[in-house]
């Protein structure tokens, strides 16, 4: 007996329909089944996807098709890394506003990822710069400085002329900045630093209990984690350099 062709056209539409109007795919916090959070990461909304889009997101999506099927009640996000460099320097290019240029990017990538029936709970999108999301970070900044836990100084940082934006040691690649290929620059300016040394300890501790994570990521962990112990000594100067008056050592 001859069966039906399988049709993507109309066959995957339709069931994408169906999915939607029962709401398979969204998570209940009153549902009593375990519970299981998977998350590639949010993308940029950069205009289209990718073939790594659909690489990332297929695997992910296996991951929580299989968790379902085994029984769990499954939160499968999606959101938009929507603030950052790439964002504003699309938007000068083509001459338009950067929100504008972000929700015109959001609407088309969001069409082009439920084209591919991923299990995703879209009653939880968002986007970090949705004033909701960003008012919620700020709120955690001033909990973190009312606790003493960030703090304001000078210090010299790594500056791309091109992009005007200070990189992390990771983003310069032989010198020059890891997107605008623009020569790096040292420059001294006050920003904010986080405190993230005083948990070094717990963070190294709770790798361990980390079992089923690949030992060649754990160990990218501890190093970017990067606990040391030793002493800083500052050495005042003979005579004052610039704005300074001590030599700070760490040893």
């Amino acid at each position: 007996m001859a069966t039906e062709r399988y049709n993507p056209r109309t066959s995957e539409p339709k069931w994408q329909k169906a999915w939607a109007e029962k709401k398979l795919f969204e998570a209940r916090n009153d549902e009593p089944k375990p519970k299981y959070y998977v998350l590639e990461m949010f993308p940029y909304p950069s205009g289209k996807i990718h073939i790594g889009h659909t690489r990332n997101y297929t695997m992910g999506d296996v991951v929580a098709r299989y968790k379902r099927a085994k029984g769990f009640n499954v939160l499968h996000p999606m959101g938009w890394d929507a603030f950052g460099m790439p964002a504003e320097n699309a938007a000068m290019q083509n001459k338009v506003h950067p929100k504008d240029w972000t929700y015109e990017n959001i609407a088309v990538m969001r069409e082009q990822l439920k084209m591919m029936g991923l299990s995703l709970d879209w009653a939880r999108e968002f986007a970090t710069c949705d004033v909701d999301y960003y008012h919620r970070q700020q709120m955690l900044f001033l909990d973190f400085v009312e606790k003493g836990l960030v703090t304001r100084k000078s210090s010299k940082v790594n500056w791309d002329p091109e992009d005007m934006t200070v990189l992390a040691n990771e983003q310069v690649i032989d010198g020059r900045g890891w997107r605008s290929g623009a020569l790096v620059e040292q420059r001294e300016l006050t920003q904010w630093f986080f405190k993230i040394t005083d948990f070094a300890q717990d963070l190294l501790d709770s790798l361990n209990l980390l079992e089923e994570w690949p030992e060649k990521v754990k160990l990218m962990q501890h190093n970017w984690i990067g606990r040391s112990e030793g002493l800083l000594i500052r050495w005042p100067l003979a005579k004052p350099v610039g704005d300074a008056d001590e030599l700070e050592v760490y040893t």
